[in-house]
């Protein structure tokens, strides 16, 4: 068992001072835990596409893409709360997981589902107070899709990971629809090749770091291997690098070409980067791998450097 599942075995920092809280201060705790706020940075997706077309679109765009981040929040942390009461006999099983608020009884099952349906709700006013129905739909999309992953195509090999994949995509398409910035054909391929990419490297690490005792888990996992989740990750990096040089070889203005061209490689850098992360460092969350290796981030932020200048 690997440092991490080690340190899951003892309760999370802080437990202690919140045992000796009041009630209403831990059953807060206990839901803050629940809607994953380390997860909430990838609601920024929304702003992929006004970034990829070097546009905030309609008047007050940035204003209209903040709340489409804080809707997806909310839908993201609505499914969370039902993920949690699906899995929560799992979870208890899991060296990780057990920790989580329902699976540990702080959250009481019936909470976490009224939570979920009014975050929903929330969300859902929200779309429609701001005049959007189309953000609405998505951010309606996006539950259905994952609430159909939580119940039943979690448990399909290949499926599952283009449903995980599949919620990236619709963040960054609610950006979109927000600011009224038509995403390009090209735009969609990379930002799902990526999704995609980063779905497999949570299921390899996931492999790596319980090894057989992975399928006890998340049953899907007997379908993979260690060798077949690497080649596909290698595959969806390969593909996203291309269809990201086509992108940015079709670029009408010669040096707009070639700054999108040269980015190309800290984009490559990065990905060489988690390929090898993945691979050595499989205790660690991928959003940590993406958020907080240095070198990670100084590939990150070379290619975000070139791609702006280009623009």
């Amino acid at each position: 068992m690997t440092t991490r599942a080690r340190a899951a075995d003892r309760p999370p920092g802080g437990s202690a001072v919140l045992a000796r809280s009041p009630l209403p201060v831990r059953w807060l705790a206990a839901v803050v835990q629940t809607s994953r706020p380390r997860q909430w940075p990838k609601n920024l997706l929304v702003f992929a596409a006004p970034l990829a077309a070097a546009s905030l679109g309609r008047d007050d765009g940035l204003g209209y893409a903040l709340v489409a981040a804080v809707v997806f929040t909310l839908a993201a942390a609505a499914v969370y709360f039902v993920n949690d009461v699906v899995d929560a006999d799992r979870d208890r099983l899991h060296p990780v997981k057990r920790h989580r608020a329902v699976a540990s009884g702080r959250l009481p099952r019936a909470h976490a589902t009224v939570l979920a349906v009014l975050g929903v709700l929330a969300a859902e006013a929200t779309c429609l107070w701001l005049g959007e129905p189309v953000l609405a739909v998505l951010v309606g999309v996006y539950v259905a899709f994952s609430l159909m992953y939580t119940f039943l195509l979690k448990h399909i090999p290949v499926v599952e990971l283009a449903f995980v994949a599949a919620g990236f995509v619709l963040r960054a398409l609610g950006g979109a629809s927000a600011t009224r910035v038509p995403p390009s054909g090209w735009f969609l391929v990379v930002c799902s090749l990526g999704a995609l990419l980063v779905a497999i490297a949570k299921r390899y690490t996931e492999l790596a770091l319980l090894g057989p005792e992975a399928a006890v888990h998340r049953p899907v996992m007997r379908w993979y291997t260690p060798a077949l989740l690497r080649l596909s990750q290698r595959v969806a990096a390969g593909v996203m690098i291309a269809a990201y040089l086509l992108w940015a070889y079709g670029q009408h203005s010669g040096w707009t070409r070639t700054l999108h061209l040269l980015s190309a490689l800290p984009l490559a850098g990065a990905l060489l980067r988690f390929d090898w992360l993945t691979a050595n460092q499989p205790a660690k969350p991928v959003e940590d791998l993406i958020a907080r290796d240095k070198l990670m981030i100084c590939c990150e932020l070379g290619w975000l450097a070139l791609f702006a200048v280009g623009l």
